[in-house]
């Protein structure tokens, strides 16, 4: 009797079927497969020939029991909208797929609680986290995260007391910026347009600016405006400075969506930057340059931060880096037009040091 069509399955291939096929041992084709080596080149071609025309699907699950790795790294970050996170995940993606790794992302932007419920969703699905949150300190690590579990932290106040972290010179970009639209370019004041005051980059990036300030403009009064590192709230910033009287000559904003967001509040209102006022960022993301003008900046090389981090964690997976470390990325000022001064001008120095990454 005929059978309907839809009722016809095929049968999946197995790790025997491929032995088989290839004519070698399933320990053979095992370690082929998992990357463990023990077979030669002709071999592991014709395993590989084999796998592919049987349509072998290996069983991950199976698979971790055995080797206790799951082959997959977690990322939870504060959000996932925007170019930083983009690029981010980027450079974390690229790096860990060349390792042959997956990467399983969330979020934690509705706060501590949802950090944590994403964090414990992770558990047993991953072989280390990369974390960067705002929410992260060493009571809500103890409290959520395995001690087993490999981990580095991005742009963190922990210090290495425990934590592999890797942080960017906030500060020190923000120093430079200021200093270089204070000196170089020549404006008489600068006004900040900050990020959330529980954010740790926001922290350091206020404290380079006033820094910078009671270095080179003593006699200024700080002119900080609240942002939280949305396109909106720069764009509501910028209409809170162009409503101050007198107006500042620059706008350093502590992040390049909020600069963006100022941008369009200052073209709206009629200026002209950076004849009429000056405007700079921080991140140098993609857009950054495309813009018209194109924004002056401090360059963190996101995707490097992505790579690094991963990289690291990598180190700490296979045993071959110490588990607490701490090591800082360093900045670059980009001059573009916002600015208003010359892409020709020298760059300030930065007067931090921060040290290089580790090799991983």
């Amino acid at each position: 009797m005929p059978c309907d069509a839809a009722t016809v399955t095929t049968k999946k291939a197995t790790i025997k079927d491929v032995a088989r096929e290839a004519k070698v041992s399933v320990a053979s084709v095992s370690r082929a497969l998992n990357g463990q080596g023990g077979v030669t080149a002709e071999t592991l071609d014709r395993i590989r020939v084999a796998a592919k025309r049987l349509r072998y699907i290996p069983d991950n699950a199976a698979r971790s029991l055995i080797t206790r790795r799951t082959h997959t790294i977690g990322a939870l970050l504060p959000d996932l909208y925007g170019e930083f996170f983009s690029e981010l995940i980027r450079g974390i993606d690229l790096a860990a797929r060349a390792r042959g790794l997956q990467l399983l992302v969330s979020s934690s932007h509705d706060g501590v609680e949802d950090a944590a419920n994403a964090m414990r969703a992770m558990q047993g699905r991953v072989d280390g986290m990369l974390i960067l949150s705002p929410w992260v300190d060493a009571d809500f690590l103890q409290a959520n995260l395995p001690e087993d579990v490999p981990t580095v932290l991005m742009n963190s106040p922990l210090d290495a007391d425990g934590w592999s972290v890797l942080n960017i010179d906030n500060r020190g970009g923000a120093y430079a910026m200021v200093q270089h639209l204070l000196t170089t370019a020549g404006h008489a004041d600068v006004a900040l347009i900050s990020g959330p005051g529980s954010n740790y980059d926001s922290q350091q990036r206020e404290l380079g600016y006033r820094e910078a300030m009671a270095t080179f403009a003593s006699r200024v009064p700080l002119n900080i405006v609240q942002g939280n590192f949305t396109e909106q709230s720069g764009y509501e910033a910028g209409r809170a400075i162009l409503a101050q009287s007198p107006r500042p000559r620059a706008v350093f904003a502590a992040n390049d969506m909020m600069a963006l967001g100022c941008l369009y509040a200052f073209k709206e209102a009629g200026l002209r930057v950076p004849q009429d006022i000056a405007l700079a960022g921080f991140d140098d993301i993609p857009i950054a340059r495309y813009l018209s003008p194109s924004l002056s900046t401090v360059s963190v090389h996101i995707a490097e931060l992505g790579r690094s981090a991963l990289e690291r964690l990598a180190a700490l997976l296979d045993g071959h880096a110490q588990s607490t470390t701490s090591d800082t990325l360093g900045c670059a000022v980009v001059i573009r037009e916002t600015c208003g001064s010359s892409r020709d001008d020298a760059s300030p120095k930065n007067p931090y040091q921060p040290k290089s990454p580790t090799d991983v």
